[in-house]
């Protein structure tokens, strides 16, 4: 089950969401679109690689930590200097946390990638403050001018 929706604006760059299973395959699917964008902007193989990498990781998190059946994948580029990316699933309350593993365990490095890659990342409950129905961890790259 595959939704794809292009926004397009009047001005500026379009922006790019698919609702994709809350399943391990989706992260390839989701790298996969944030090349096409990247591509379809125009953009370097440095911020390509980079958002591709963080797009995963959000995905990967939400597919690890989240419930529900699905989870929806945003690419925009609000500003010529900044692609934004976005994973939304329903779990409102578990929250992402940036940790440091220890040097033996075999994951939790996810977020400090994301943090090294991107120039700010969090997340948003969506939904009445009282009933939030999911949460939207994003984060926000810059695009230098060579990556233009």
């Amino acid at each position: 089950m595959t939704m794809t929706t292009t926004r397009p604006r009047p001005n500026g760059h379009p922006g790019y969401s698919e609702t994709h299973p809350r399943t391990g395959q989706t992260a390839p699917l989701a790298r996969g679109l944030v090349r096409t964008a990247c591509a379809a902007w125009g953009l370097g193989d440095e911020v390509t690689r980079a958002a591709a990498l963080v797009m995963a990781e959000l995905v990967s998190n939400a597919v690890r930590h989240a419930r529900g059946p699905t989870v929806r994948i945003i690419i925009d580029r609000p500003s010529d200097e900044r692609v934004y990316l976005a994973v939304v699933d329903r779990t409102p309350h578990r929250l992402p946390e940036l940790l440091t593993p220890s040097a033996e365990e075999q994951s939790g490095r996810g977020l400090l990638l994301i943090e090294a890659l991107s120039d700010r990342w969090g997340y948003d409950r969506l939904g009445p403050a009282s009933r939030p129905w999911g949460k939207r961890c994003w984060a926000e790259l810059t695009v230098k001018r060579a990556d233009r």
